[in-house]
């Protein structure tokens, strides 16, 4: 099995996501630093940003690193547990909404695909992008 980076990038609908942690340079923490769970937006989640504010996100490193990083859950949860639990702890350290109600939703964006197993990890993938409370409003 691969690690979550090669998992997701051999999934092929993750480019822009790639993309984003290569250019925030958090790639090796993500290869070398534990045990993940990556809530990945698709390409197609991403396609949904207007192209002004996905360019913005993407020049603007330290929200970058932010933004993706509350997209990233400490540990190996998988579905069974999203059913379990009503939120969880990012590592950019705020907390994200975990619902039931017709089928998994974190913060209101739909989990499309689960339990993508990777050596370090396992990635969701959603259709939306997650940002931060602080953030939101920027």
């Amino acid at each position: 099995m691969a690690n979550l980076l090669q998992t997701a990038s051999e999934a092929g609908s993750f480019n822009t996501l790639m993309s984003a942690i290569d250019k925030a340079g958090i790639a090796s923490e993500l290869e070398n630093g534990g045990t993940f769970t990556l809530l990945a937006p698709t390409d197609e989640a991403f396609a949904k940003l207007p192209k002004e504010a996905l360019n913005e996100l993407l020049e603007d490193l330290p929200k970058l690193r932010r933004v993706l990083s509350y997209h990233i859950l400490d540990g190996d949860v998988r579905l069974e547990d999203l059913t379990e639990i009503e939120e969880a702890p990012t590592l950019e350290g705020s907390v994200i909404a975990v619902e039931h109600q017709g089928g998994i939703k974190v913060n209101n964006i739909a989990v499309t695909k689960t339990d993508i197993l990777a050596d370090n990890g396992v990635i969701h993938a959603i259709d939306g992008i997650l940002m931060p409370a602080i953030l939101a409003g920027s």
